[in-house]
């Protein structure tokens, strides 16, 4: 039962108003003055107030403007005897649900009151809504199940919620740019503007007055004034992508836009204030940049509140078969076909590979593979780079009769395992995680190997 909470200095309209209501079968709370009905309305429960306009103390609006400054949510309605047209349309702006003029009918005030419970149920059902829908749209561009993924997933659903500023830090490829929007469409400010600055692709002397915008005639070529990305993102999300890419001088400027939440456009003279979340994404670090003297330490300790570390999808092979196949599947769609099978032994073989260029490298392999098979299953030979495992390689198993001898006679350790190295590359075609497997030690250590000085 709607519990409904009515405001009325006059006794007499007071009892008539909970006697309509309670008629119509809701249950009524009944209070003379603003001061009580705040008291009613922050202990929870009341699903409508039914306010007069003129009260003792604080008016019907100012009540309404305390009960928003304190948080709450709920559906108001304004009684008043001193009607008119523009003291209707400032109740309204300030909040209110709706607008009744007095003597108040029973029949009008029934249906008023119902029309605003039905309202906020649908505005409730709405955000339910939204949300869910946001969080399938995030969860369908971000794919992985990998324990190590799953734990960065976990970590953005943790950050979403609060105002905190977030850096994202991984290798180019990995999905920083789809997490953030994530982050942005998970949190409060999902319905708002998400505006991505990308640092490193911008014109060096375009950089400030993309971020904070300018003034009609504050440089050559400003011929109206233009609003920044800042401005843009007022009550959303901000993404400075590739944060490390930008000039040191504006990183000053940024760093005080950050804790103010205000700056001035280039050639203004007023500041701006906003209320933006920020999400910075990098694939270098940042620390080893500050020590290189080409990044802040203020800005690094502003920016990392909530550090996230994106792992590389060499970090994370066993979300290679998904997002193989999700790949697959979207590329196919596009083009009009259906689905195509991979087969196991491409599986295999992009699973043991490295992908220096990450998801992204991941993404365009597949995207030729579904141009070359044509109607058919995606084969070995659709990716190239590829190489099918064999059950020899997967398992590490000793060569059979017939396989290539090494011959360490007359070697010493060094060129020895320079030898081991070389024929089980040989072995695996060049596939380096195989190789490690068959030596008996990690890939980093094989790498390590591989790049020593000669």
């Amino acid at each position: 039962m709607p519990r409904i909470l009515c405001v009325d200095d006059d006794p007499g309209v007071l009892a008539a108003t909970q006697e309509i209501l309670e008629d119509a079968g809701y249950d009524v709370v009944g209070v003379r003055n603003a001061e009580a009905a705040r008291t009613v309305v922050a202990r929870g429960g009341v699903d409508l107030v039914v306010c007069d306009y003129r009260l003792p103390g604080a008016s019907g609006l100012e009540l309404l403007e305390q009960i928003q400054e304190d948080g709450v949510e709920v559906p108001f309605v304004v009684v008043t005897g001193y009607a008119s047209i523009d003291h209707a349309v400032t109740t309204i702006k300030a909040g209110a649900t709706d607008y009744l003029t007095k003597p108040v009918r029973p029949g009008q005030l029934e249906v008023v009151v119902s029309q605003a419970l039905e309202y906020e149920r649908l505005r409730r059902q709405n955000e339910v809504l939204k949300g869910k829908v946001s969080q399938l749209s995030a969860e369908r561009s971000v794919i992985g199940d990998s324990p190590e993924f799953r734990k960065v997933l976990e970590l953005v659903e943790v950050a979403a919620p609060t105002r905190a500023t977030v850096l994202l830090q991984g290798e180019s490829g990995t999905g920083k740019e789809l997490l953030a929007r994530m982050l942005h469409d998970l949190s409060g400010r999902g319905d708002e503007a998400f505006i991505s600055v990308n640092c490193a692709a911008m014109p060096e002397h375009l950089v400030e007055s993309m971020l904070f915008g300018h003034e009609k005639g504050a440089f050559t070529g400003a011929t109206k004034r233009m609003p920044g990305a800042f401005e843009r993102a007022h009550h959303g999300t901000l993404l400075l992508d590739e944060i490390s890419e930008m000039r040191i001088d504006l990183q000053a400027k940024l760093l005080r836009a950050l804790q103010e939440q205000e700056f001035e456009r280039i050639g203004g003279t007023s500041p701006i204030r906003v209320d933006v979340r920020v999400i910075a994404t990098t694939n270098r670090d940042l620390t080893a940049e500050i020590d290189a003297g080409r990044f802040r330490p203020d800005l690094y300790y502003r920016l990392n509140v909530l550090p996230i570390r994106v792992p590389p999808l060499r970090e994370r092979p066993s979300d290679i078969p998904v997002l193989a196949d999700h790949f697959a599947t979207r590329f196919a769609r596009e083009a009009g076909k259906p689905p195509p099978v991979i087969e196991p032994e491409v599986v295999e073989g992009l699973s043991a590979g490295e992908w220096p260029g990450n998801v992204r490298e991941l993404a365009h392999a597949i995207q030729r593979a579904v141009i070359l098979s044509g109607e058919g299953p995606i084969k070995p030979e659709h990716v190239p780079g590829v190489v099918a495992t064999t059950p020899a390689t997967r398992s590490g198993a000793a060569p059979e009769a017939g396989d290539d001898l090494v011959t360490l006679v007359g070697l010493n350790v060094g060129e020895a395992e320079e030898k081991l190295i070389e024929a089980a590359l040989k072995r695996t075609q060049g596939n380096r995680t195989q190789a490690a497997k068959l030596l008996g030690m990690s890939v980093r250590t094989l790498r390590s190997k591989l790049n020593r000085p000669a």
